[in-house]
């Protein structure tokens, strides 16, 4: 067999208490390129979790002293990421497919094959591997701009501080609803931190960000060959995100084909691959986010009103900032720590009162996203603190500009009312040039802050381009 494992360096603890599996274990997946430790029985496997940490545990799911789903339920505790895969018996398969809903990555039906085994444990070395690449990227953004939190003490935030402490201990769907920029992210990850499910992934997809073709596959994964350009095997983000929660932002931009195999995964926890039969089950708990109304879509027929209902059984709607303005202070202050460009005595005075009256008054068409861009910007520029109103942004000054009492309601039609005198055509291309600038060119965020979607702003950007 060919040594497909070499490159994982999985270590396993395979528990059985029948001798020659526990032989051919230990013989054969060594050459396979796993670590592995043998035992003879769920008690064995318990002392063994308590001195030492496993990436897999391969159990077998009835065993003397302790069965393989007692073992995780102390893994959870010991051991908590480790990925569990039951060994069973055809009498007992109710069982384990049952298990899979209690955080078990997969099972095996025995008797089973060397190439099945290995196969699985293919399937967690790259759900490990992205998971990797995830949290060092998370890792990364922290160290750069500080450790993001929900931040607000007015009254609309306190009502969504309370929501989430009555959501996140269940596996309820939620859709959060917010203009661009007001922290919708942020909220889902609160959800997650304070569940059952804080010790396993946590994955965001920006929907409106990957292209139509390519959704699918991102989300369920594929089988080599099953189209042109699947060029290997790709495990799909709901099972990379397996046991823990996936965020889908802006989930109003999934094609209908997508979104009636969401349906169909929430309904069943089955995830099945572009090109494949079988399919895998996984237990995820699904977070939504849009800007845009769902039940107009609904009404439109653009979007599945069975696939509304079974995700909005809580609502969190988020406030814009110019509807807090009272928790300007706190979010200075937080982004200003954040952003590390100098040190920041406690109770220091971040911005002169004049500054913080222009603060106070503009209408924050880009929400809390657009203030921690100012908050940087007015650091740099300053230089030391507090920082006057001569460092803020040109936007706080002139008549054209959104203060508070405007109709400003964000997104790039606010974004064009800033200037008369124009064509309409110059204002959207001035707005459309200034957000990808503002985003160094990630058109992705771009879009984010206009309030459209990226396959709207590419084809914007293509129709300018063209009038040149």
């Amino acid at each position: 067999m060919a040594k497909q494992g070499s490159k994982t360096g999985l270590s396993v603890l395979f528990a059985d208490d029948e001798p020659s599996m526990q032989k051919l274990i230990a013989l054969e997946l060594p050459t396979m390129g796993y670590r592995v430790t043998v035992c003879g029985n769920g008690l064995e496997a318990i002392r063994l979790l308590k001195d030492n940490k496993f990436d897999v545990l391969l159990l077998d799911l009835d065993m003397p002293g302790a069965g393989g789903l007692e073992v995780v339920a102390k893994a959870h505790e010991l051991n908590p990421e480790a990925e569990a895969v039951i060994l069973t018996g055809k009498g007992s398969l109710d069982t384990a497919v049952a298990a899979l809903r209690e955080g078990i990555f997969d099972y095996l039906s025995k008797p089973c094959l060397l190439a099945d085994i290995d196969k699985v444990l293919q399937k967690i070395a790259e759900k490990k591997e992205i998971n990797n690449k995830l949290r060092a990227a998370t890792n990364q953004l922290e160290r750069i701009e500080g450790k993001r939190r929900l931040v607000g003490d007015s009254a609309g935030m306190k009502q969504v501080h309370r929501l989430i402490e009555r959501i996140a201990p269940t596996d309820s769907g939620v859709v959060i609803l917010g203009e661009t920029g007001t922290g919708k992210e942020l909220v889902a990850r609160e959800i997650h931190e304070q569940s059952r499910r804080a010790n396993k992934p946590f994955v965001a997809v920006n929907c409106g960000a990957l292209p139509e073709n390519l959704i699918e596959s991102e989300l369920f994964g594929h089988k080599k060959g099953s189209f042109t350009g699947a060029d290997n095997h790709r495990i799909g983000l709901l099972e990379v995100a397996n046991n823990g929660t996936l965020f889908l932002d802006e989930i109003g931009e999934l094609p209908k084909q997508v979104q009636s195999k969401l349906l169909r995964f929430l309904e069943s926890g089955e995830v099945r691959k572009i090109g494949e039969n079988a399919a895998t089950i996984c237990d995820v708990r699904v977070i939504c986010a849009t800007l845009r109304n769902l039940e107009e879509m609904v009404e439109r027929g653009d979007f599945r009103e069975d696939l509304w209902f079974r995700i909005n059984t809580f609502i969190i709607k988020l406030p814009p900032l110019r509807e807090r303005v009272e928790d300007l202070p706190l979010l200075i202050d937080h982004l200003a720590r954040r952003s590390a460009r100098m040190a920041i005595p406690e109770g220091a005075e971040i911005y002169t009162p004049e500054a913080m009256e222009l603060l106070r008054r503009y209408e924050w068409p880009g929400n809390v996203r657009q203030l921690a861009n100012v908050v940087e910007h007015s650091m740099i520029l300053a230089g030391s603190l507090p920082i006057g109103k001569d460092a803020l942004p040109s936007q706080f000054f002139g008549s054209g500009q959104p203060q508070r009492g405007t109709n400003a309601g964000g997104g790039l039609e606010e974004l064009m009312a800033f200037d008369a005198g124009k064509t309409l055509r110059d204002l959207e291309r001035e707005a459309i040039i200034q957000a990808v600038n503002r985003n160094e060119g990630n058109k992705a965020k771009a879009a984010e802050e206009l309030g459209i979607s990226l396959k709207t702003l590419y084809n914007k950007l293509n129709q300018l381009q063209d009038k040149k």
